[in-house]
């Protein structure tokens, strides 16, 4: 797969930034080579943070400025996954990694979805069919809507509102998840087309979520409601906020961004 992405910068003032945008080392693919490319040139500083994902941190320059990420990545050609005999961890078992995963997030809000998680799949078997239900619901019971929702806005938003995108289908069906008990971590990265047609609005990066069941972690795609064949990940965290694409301490306005992710 050759993945990547650029960013096109015009700033009025230097702001010391965080860009993960880069294949996590832990994962199903491998990195064969890649390369960044900044206009004017930029000093980078790399380290893996708390979760494991690859980070680079730079001063953005004022004025403009244009910063390119490149790789060439092996990946499987065999879909996600799929463990329908996937039992639930009774929470008393799970490992203590996992523990964070469970609790209240910035945009993860278990406790007050939990009655609706309830409702909606409480009477459900518990394990890989229930976890495979929330999943399918967001999927069916959201909209996509590039602009509907913002840096504010959280799972219940997006429960109440029943609009969003794809970090926010993440989201939802992570606090499902939660309340009941599965722990489950918000992912992001790559997705090739792989034989599909580009969606109207375009290349972008993904999200996802990954489910603690049996023992392991597994991948379900709410967005797309599908097992799909050469995922690439960047990053993993409790949600969007531990896996932004930028982080700054000022306010940096990007002019344009692109994303590719071919075969």
């Amino acid at each position: 797969m050759h993945v990547g992405c650029e960013f096109n910068f015009d700033t009025e003032a230097p702001s010391a930034s965080i860009l993960q945008v880069e294949p996590h080392p832990g994962f199903a693919h491998a990195l064969m080579r890649d390369s960044w490319e900044c206009d004017p040139e930029i000093s980078r500083n790399d380290y893996l943070d708390a979760f494991g994902n690859r980070c680079q941190r730079l001063v953005i320059p004022g004025g403009r400025s244009v910063i390119r990420y490149d790789a060439i990545v092996a990946v499987t050609a065999d879909p996600d996954p799929i463990r329908v005999d996937a039992e639930q961890v009774a929470p008393e078992n799970l490992p203590d990694e996992t523990i964070q995963f469970l609790l209240p997030s910035r945009y993860c809000l278990p406790d007050r979805l939990a009655g609706a998680a309830v409702d909606s799949f409480g009477h459900l078997e518990r394990g890989w069919m229930q976890v495979q239900a929330i999943c399918h619901w967001v999927h069916e019971h959201v909209a996509y809507a590039i602009g509907s929702t913002d840096s504010t806005s959280d799972a219940t938003d997006t429960y109440m509102r029943r609009q969003g995108v794809c970090r926010d289908y993440a989201h939802l069906a992570i606090s499902f998840c939660r309340a009941l008990n599965y722990p489950a971590r918000y992912a992001c990265g790559y997705i090739p087309l792989m034989g599909r047609p580009l969606p109207p609005e375009g290349m972008d990066f993904a999200a996802w979520m990954e489910v603690y069941l049996g023992g392991e972690w597994y991948v379900f795609d709410p967005r797309n409601d599908a097992r799909l064949a050469g995922r690439v990940l960047i990053g993993r965290g409790r949600d969007a906020v531990d896996v932004a694409m930028i982080t700054s301490d000022g306010a940096p306005r990007l002019e344009s961004m692109s994303v590719w992710a071919d075969a």
